[in-house]
């Protein structure tokens, strides 16, 4: 299965979409310290990259 570069960047935006879910998740419901603020600041962060990632998609 060939893949050109549009297709490596869906599928990397929908990778980071379920791992900043993950990581948003982990923050609000499995540590209530301020770990929590740090795993859903990087939960964010994976959210605004891939946001990045599908603009570039059909640009390159």
């Amino acid at each position: 299965m060939a893949m050109n570069k549009n297709g490596v960047l869906g599928w990397a935006t929908l990778i980071m979409i379920i791992i900043g879910l993950g990581l948003i998740a982990l923050g609000a419901f499995r540590y209530n310290q301020v770990a929590g603020y740090g795993f859903a600041a990087v939960g964010v962060g994976f959210f605004a990259i891939a946001w990045v990632f599908n603009a570039l998609k059909g640009r390159v």
